[in-house]
């Protein structure tokens, strides 16, 4: 094969064994890789496992792009089976680990079993050793990172959790270079449940590719279009930022628990102010337009920001100062917390207060800037009641203290960035997403409000009419097969394409250049709607066939109370007419009624192989 190796490494740390296996060229051609790796090594290993048990697998998995000159193609999949969903969970990350991964010789990492005591992996080619992390244990990932450089030298890639993984918070992510995250469905848990602190790779081998100088050239004219596109200049000195100020002028911004759409301090907490602050950039490997935008914060520390952390950190907490919630972003990241979860798990603490729900004294209110601060920690140690109980996530809270009306997430996974009570293809867009309420597969709320807030240096509002028509429908799957299928398979960042509209027809063109296997865009969506598919029937599975389309509803708050202030004050989802609309999915898809897959559907994504599965659990229409 070129482009791809063939070859996982394999680690069972109950039994100190590692090992090499090798994959069948058609699965690297069928499910690419990334996302379409990891789905697959998932759906034939981890069945009915214990998430937070030793059976479950870990799986760090790059694609065809990584380690290679590609734009943007410096990220890595992480995944498992998710702690805080029972379902499929991932993420990617941009790391240097996933070019070091590549470069000694291997696609992914499985991770099984677990370790007696702290350890951590460190691979150098075919040379792979578990060694003690008892000195690392109880480290923030800062600090490991830190450490693990100056043992094994600074041209490494490093992959850690904080004291959050450790103490088996639901939403625990994996950490790189000091803000990069991955997993929000809880993989550094389930790296913590496995006391494997941190992977360490170090690549020096040749990828081998079919076409070099074609890649070369291809790369170069990708690269030199990202720089010479019109909207680059806002966008270097924004990034994601740049999506607070557009959120809050269409009703989205997630405002004091998702309660509503515009935030008073939403200027505070901007892009422009973020510009004030800026001390520096980061980016990922292979990236030309970086959108890790450094500032100081309250204490005087650095702290990476982008759009997800200072929505539900900043205004769904009800915190309008820039420094304090940079503050908050970093503890997530030196905990190895998800910030987005985070953010919805304390904002749901603080409405449980204002309610009177949770009388704590230490319950933080909205807007309380110490008490959140003090909550962040006290959940990355599951110190305390609340701690402990805020660190299980909003469904659990939800259940337990009898309060569902207002807790925001789909399948357990708490929402991200976008308040839906007037954008039904949005809400259908967290509904439907693989891993639960996450926006990066279908980042459909820009093309249904009809602008994008990195198109000029002022954010539009627009007149905006609620539709239901089944062309959103239509939408959000297409995006899925771009956004969850493609960049997650390749593995590559999907930014250029949509921030700078970087042509997608260099993606089919570099891919063949990689591998030598000329994909149409024909083949390439089959690819994603068989990824799509098989996590799909995961689900399924892992619930035991327990499943119906209530499962694809977003929060009920967004059908049943309406946007507080704006010039949408009162209005709201209808539920009907969003269950047409997910109805209309299906039917595009080739999935029944209740969301499964049919079996005609899975002979055509060549997937015969999950149907006897499928069968044990549920029948198949």
């Amino acid at each position: 094969m070129k482009g791809w190796w063939g070859r996982i490494l394999r680690v069972d740390l109950t039994n100190n064994k590692v090992w090499v296996q090798e994959y069948p060229e058609e699965v690297a051609k069928n499910f690419i890789g990334g996302r379409g790796l990891a789905a697959w090594i998932l759906w034939n290993e981890a069945k009915n496992v214990d998430p937070l048990g030793p059976e479950n697998k870990l799986v760090f998995a790059s694609g065809p792009f990584n380690g290679l000159p590609t734009p943007s193609g410096g990220k890595m999949v992480i995944a498992a089976k998710s702690p805080i969903t029972g379902g499929y969970g991932d993420g990617n990350l941009g790391t240097m680990a996933t070019v070091h991964l590549r470069k000694a010789g291997y696609d992914a990492i499985v991770v099984e079993g677990k370790a007696k005591k702290p350890v951590y992996l460190y691979i150098e080619d075919d040379n792979v050793s578990i060694l003690s992390a008892e000195g690392l244990w109880g480290k923030t990932t800062f600090e490991t990172e830190k450490e693990l450089k100056e043992i094994h030298g600074k041209n490494v890639g490093v992959l850690s959790i904080g004291p959050g993984g450790e103490n088996l918070v639901k939403y625990a992510v994996v950490i790189s270079q000091e803000g990069r995250a991955a997993g929000r469905p809880g993989m550094g848990a389930v790296m913590g449940s496995k006391k494997l602190k941190a992977v360490v790779i170090k690549g020096t081998k040749e990828i081998p590719v079919a076409d070099k100088e074609k890649l070369r050239e291809l790369s170069q004219e990708a690269y030199d279009a990202i720089l010479n596109s019109p909207g680059y200049p806002f966008w270097h000195r924004q990034g994601t930022m740049a999506a607070v100020e557009w959120t809050n002028e269409n009703s989205a911004l997630p405002t004091r628990n998702f309660s509503d759409g515009s935030f008073e301090f939403a200027r505070s907490i901007d892009g422009y102010t973020m510009e004030g602050m800026k001390v520096k950039q980061r980016g990922c490997p292979y990236c030309n337009m970086p959108c890790g935008n450094v500032v100081l914060d309250a204490d005087g520390q650095e702290s990476e920001l982008d759009y997800e952390n200072v929505a539900l950190l900043g205004s769904n907490l009800g915190i309008g100062k820039l420094n304090e919630v940079s503050v908050l972003n970093r503890i997530a990241d030196e905990m190895g917390l998800d910030t987005i979860s985070l953010g919805v798990s304390i904002s749901y603490v603080m409405e449980a207060k204002e309610k009177g729900i949770i009388k704590d004294d230490d319950a933080p209110e909205f807007g309380d800037f110490k008490k959140a601060k003090q909550l962040a920690l006290d959940i990355a140690y599951r110190r305390g009641e609340l701690g402990n109980l805020a660190a299980e996530g909003v469904k659990v809270m939800s259940e337990k203290l009898g309060a569902k009306d207002f807790a925001m997430h789909v399948k357990g996974l708490e929402v991200s960035g976008y308040n839906c009570y007037i954008y039904p293809g949005m809400a259908l867009a967290y509904g439907t997403s693989a891993i639960g309420a996450h926006h990066k597969e279908a980042w459909v709320i820009a093309w249904e409000i009809g602008t994008a807030p990195i198109e000029g240096e002022k954010a539009q509002k627009v007149e905006y009419k609620i539709t239901y028509d089944p062309e959103k429908a239509a939408k959000v799957i297409e995006l899925q097969r771009l956004r969850g299928g493609l960049f997650e398979m390749l593995t590559a960042c999907r930014l250029p394409w949509v921030e700078i509209g970087l042509s997608l027809d260099y993606y089919p063109k570099l891919l063949e250049a990689i591998t030598g296997v000329k994909y149409t865009w024909d083949d390439l969506y089959k690819a994603a709607d068989r990824v799509y598919a098989l996590i799909r029937a995961y689900w399924v599975r892992e619930y035991n066939g327990n499943w119906s389309r209530g499962m694809d509803y977003p929060p009920e708050r967004w059908f049943k109370e309406g946007l507080k202030s704006g010039p949408y004050k009162g209005q709201h989802l209808d539920k009907e007419k969003y269950d047409a609309l997910l109805s209309e999915y299906y039917k595009l898809r080739g999935w029944d009624e209740r969301g499964i897959p049919k079996k005609e559907t899975l002979k055509e994504l060549n997937l015969e192989f999950v149907i006897p599965e499928l069968e044990k659990v549920t029948k198949l229409e």
